[in-house]
C-alpha cells in the first residue's frame, strides 16, 4: 500500500518508528557500530522496520548484533478534524 504523504500515512495508524541498531564491524567483529534507523511504521508487526532489516541481513556485511526500538503513533483518525472557518489578520 503507498501513501503520497506522511500525513495520511499518519491518520491511516503509521507511527514513528526509530530504531537503535547494533552491528558488527566486519573486519573485526569485537567493535560494534551504531546505526539509527527512523521512518513511519505499523506497529506491533512493524513491516517497514522488518523490511529494513531483512534487506540489512541479505546485502550488507556486518552482522546484526542487537536492536532496541522506540514507537509512538502521533495522530490519528480520531484526533483530525476540518475546520470551517478562517482568522484575518491585518
Amino acid at each position: 500500500m503507498r501513501f503520497s504523504s506522511d500525513l495520511e500515512r499518519q491518520l491511516n495508524g503509521y507511527g514513528l518508528t526509530t530504531a537503535h541498531i547494533l552491528y558488527r564491524i566486519p573486519d573485526f567483529e569485537s567493535v560494534l557500530q551504531t546505526y539509527v534507523w527512523q521512518d513511519y511504521d505499523l506497529a506491533p508487526d512493524f513491516p517497514e522496520m522488518r523490511k529494513f532489516l531483512d534487506f540489512w541481513q541479505a546485502n550488507l556485511d556486518g552482522p546484526l548484533h542487537s536492536i532496541r526500538y522506540s514507537h509512538k503513533r502521533l495522530i490519528g483518525p480520531n484526533e483530525w478534524r476540518q475546520i470551517d472557518g478562517e482568522f484575518q489578520v491585518h
